[in-house]
């Protein structure tokens, strides 16, 4: 599986943001459309925002939380649609 990360060709969360929001020009909507199929990480940070927009329209930069980032790469890894892969990243019953 490709790296799950944002790289130097990413647009920028405030641009993600303002683009979900349509907060930008045309031409900068076109370039981000064309770049979310081809990058799952900025694709799920659009869907991200659409579902839980932040409360600020400030974002700070952060490293993701090593559990969501494992979550995120097994849920998009997961194309055969088997689920038995998740229970790895579940607490283990007492």
């Amino acid at each position: 599986m490709k790296s799950f990360s944002k790289n130097v060709s990413c647009p920028s969360s405030p641009k993600l943001l303002a683009f979900q929001k349509g907060d930008i020009s045309l031409n900068e909507g076109i370039t981000i459309q064309r770049h979310l199929i081809h990058c799952d990480f900025c694709a799920a940070e659009v869907e991200f925002y659409e579902h839980f927009p932040p409360i600020e329209d400030k974002i700070e930069a952060t490293e993701m939380p090593k559990p969501l980032r494992e979550l995120a790469e097994a849920l998009l890894g997961n194309r055969s649609k088997d689920f038995s892969v998740l229970d790895k990243l579940l607490p283990e019953k007492a």
